[in-house]
């Protein structure tokens, strides 16, 4: 960790703090001008294409990514990089297909939806489920991968006490300015990653001669091959090609913790255009990030543990200042997870618990309960970061208990918004029977019983759920009632963004093929 500590300047610091210094200021702007329930949870829905585009990329950015997408890179290649380009697929379905409906309803969460389209149970049950994954999984692990990442580059802090320093100071601005304040941010916070990782790896490919041959001659065989054999460990083809979307579909379509930015839209356009921004923005990485990991395997050879690859890179790489704004970049991805996981479990908990339609309630006390319930859950979450480190494996296997829940969920929305034969009994069958299953499946995986991969997992259950779904509904649970029209999709409600007479260049149609196109440009390139 020397080398790491050692390359620290004052001027590094200096920017660090400017930069914080500017967040801060950003969200007390904010937070004055915060007056309502809805100002607080959906930014008194005016979100742009461009805000909610940048926001969704940096709040899935986080300081577990950036180290290990570039750690992964350094040890066995670029294969995992497609848990960021293939994020498009998801985020083209919710283009196309989710926003539209969940805007055409106005809800304010994504178990609303579910509550509108199937019943109150459905949308508790998912409701709590996504509440206790996103605080004990994403912001606590947020946290503490933020308090790692502190503390080896700064040995003297603690890391409880950097644990509790990025939760006060993201939860603050979350808990006082919302949503607004999350997404502004997460602009700020965008930029600064890409223009940080973008001089990173210019640099990277400069000191090999911006030799593409050079670059492939020096690193190990397959490591820069996207498609990898069934048997492989890391990630197997039929996995590739089927549980990443799928996993991807459960995070960009029905996580609360990211949907909430498309929710605040101020039209059904602008959160189409924003989903597939964030979608195209989804792709740099694989070249930001994840190449120059790879290619600092001739550049930083003999490295003890894979995820210094990315802090010694940058500080040994990078010349001082520079090192500071890519430092303010893993600052910004930290905070980033951190404030919109916790505005997104306050927003469920208050909406989908406490205030119902039948009995409402001030708009003042609505925001109060919100942030108390931030305050709450950083509470919590500072709480179990620092626990993690005496997790030893049990916290790796809770990254892959993501792929139980997944399954049911992808079943019942996207057949509750294909078709109006799915039931509500079939729904809430759907969801207890193959989350049991999952566990067993976790289970039996973690002893060597289950061989398949979780990805491959994810794609089994996923196909199993969905026939169990529509099996019970034409048969035992045929529905009780039509759901109401606005809730399915068609074809109408895919071309919204088409009708603004806004010209070719913001034509979503051409948007989704250019995405398309990049992703498949991607795939082909690095086959």
């Amino acid at each position: 960790m020397e080398q790491v500590q050692s390359h620290i300047t004052g001027l590094d610091i200096g920017v660090i703090a400017a930069y914080l210094a500017v967040v801060l200021a950003i969200g007390v702007w904010v937070s004055m001008r915060t007056k309502t329930g809805e100002d607080l949870f959906l930014a008194g829905r005016t979100l742009t294409w461009g805000a909610i585009g940048f926001s969704l990329f940096a709040s899935n950015i986080s300081t577990t990514t950036i180290i290990g997408l570039t750690g992964s890179a350094y040890a066995t290649g670029i294969a995992s990089s497609a848990f960021e380009w293939m994020s498009g697929i998801p985020l083209l379905i919710l283009a196309f297909v989710f926003a539209p409906l969940y805007l055409k309803a106005r809800v304010t969460t994504t178990p609303e939806w579910l509550d509108r389209r199937y019943s109150r149970r459905v949308r508790l049950y998912f409701s709590a489920l996504t509440i206790v994954f996103t605080v004990v999984v994403e912001t606590a692990g947020g946290l503490y991968a933020g308090g790692v990442v502190l503390t080896t580059f700064f040995p003297g802090v603690p890391l409880w006490a950097a644990c509790i320093a990025i939760g006060l100071f993201a939860g603050g601005y979350a808990a006082a300015g919302g949503l607004k304040a999350v997404v502004y941010t997460d602009i700020l916070q965008a930029i600064v990653l890409l223009l940080g990782c973008s001089i990173t790896a210019f640099l990277m490919f400069r000191s090999l001669d911006f030799s593409w041959a050079t670059v492939r001659d020096a690193l190990p065989g397959g490591h820069l091959e996207m498609v990898k054999p069934a048997s492989d460990e890391g990630l197997p083809w039929p996995g590739l090609f089927l549980g990443v979307w799928m996993l991807g579909f459960w995070y960009w379509i029905t996580n609360q913790y990211v949907v909430q930015r498309v929710l605040g839209a101020r039209s059904i356009e602008d959160a189409q255009r924003g989903a597939l921004l964030g979608g195209l923005l989804k792709c740099i990485p694989l070249f930001i990030m994840v190449l120059p990991g790879a290619m600092a395997v001739p550049l930083l050879p003999d490295l003890a543990e894979q995820d210094m690859v990315f802090p010694v890179m940058i500080t040994q790489i990078l010349p001082p200042g520079l090192t500071g704004l890519v430092l303010a970049g893993l600052v910004a991805a930290i905070m980033s997870t951190v404030d919109s996981t916790l505005n997104s479990s306050s927003t469920l908990v208050v909406h989908d618990f406490v205030t119902r339609p039948e009995d409402p309630v001030a708009p003042e006390t609505v925001r109060r309960y919100g942030t108390l319930c931030t305050l709450g859950f950083m509470l919590v979450a500072v709480i179990v970061a620092p626990l993690i480190q005496h997790a030893g494996g049990i916290w790796s296997y809770l990254q892959q208990a993501f792929s139980i829940i997944v399954p049911p969920i992808v079943a019942i929305f996207f057949l509750g918004a294909m078709s109006p034969r799915v039931s509500e009994r079939a729904a809430f069958a759907t969801l207890v029977t193959m989350h049991l299953l999952g566990v067993v499946l976790f289970i039996a995986g973690q002893a060597g019983i289950w061989p398949l991969h979780f990805t491959v997992t994810v794609a089994v259950m996923t196909i199993g759920a969905c026939l169990l779904h529509w099996g019970l509904s034409v048969t035992v649970f045929p529905p009780r009632e039509a759901p109401e029209e606005m809730l399915i999709w068609d074809r109408s409600v895919a071309m919204a963004g088409m009708r603004d007479g806004r010209g070719l260049l913001m034509d979503i149609r051409l948007w989704g093929l250019v995405l398309a196109l990049s992703m498949a440009g991607i795939l082909l390139a690095f086959w």
